[in-house]
């Protein structure tokens, strides 16, 4: 019994305390579909993607026709000659699946120029956050994009025009 009287104070306790912390919302997607650096940096990023994509399409291509013109000629090749060609081949393959990993691996060059276009932006992001949250006397921040169990909120507590205001430069008055 007295387990359960403890426990039961505690827990009223805490949502005592819980209660009292103002919160809002904001959603990060929709700031940064509305933020033109990020648009910039997207766009940039899109089309270093498609020439990076192009250019393996390229090298490829011409394995491809390697591989195609030693078909149609293996007949006719020594198999000392059929051997080196098969080993070209297979080394061009391989210097392009390196080049396709270089470009989009897990640390390639486009996840690198992603970082330094992004963070920036992600930044300006936290410390408006950030800012918005020192001057309102917000207890918590959610973000609703990371977090998309917010079923249902107040629109009031969506502060995410408010972030794109201040990332802008357009000064915000702070509301509850």
């Amino acid at each position: 019994m007295k387990k359960l009287l403890v426990f039961l104070i505690t827990f009223v306790s805490i949502s005592f305390v819980y209660a009292q912390q103002r919160y809002v919302f904001v959603d990060t997607e929709y700031i940064l579909s509305n933020t033109p650096e990020y648009q910039l940096a997207q766009d940039a990023l899109n089309n270093l993607a498609k020439d990076y994509q192009e250019e393996i399409d390229l090298k490829f291509a011409e394995v491809k026709e390697l591989k195609s013109q030693m078909e149609s000629e293996e007949v006719f090749l020594s198999p000392e000659m059929r051997e080196k060609r098969i080993k070209n081949i297979k080394e061009k393959e391989y210097q392009v699946q390196k080049l396709q990993q270089l470009y989009f691996g897990a640390n390639g060059e486009l996840y690198k120029k992603r970082q330094s276009l992004i963070q920036p932006v992600q930044e300006k992001i936290y410390q408006a956050v950030e800012e918005l949250a020192r001057t309102g006397n917000y207890g918590m921040v959610i973000d609703q994009a990371a977090a998309p169990v917010i079923l249902w909120s107040q629109p009031k507590y969506d502060k995410s025009d408010k972030i794109i205001e201040m990332m802008l430069g357009k000064g915000v008055k702070i509301e509850d």
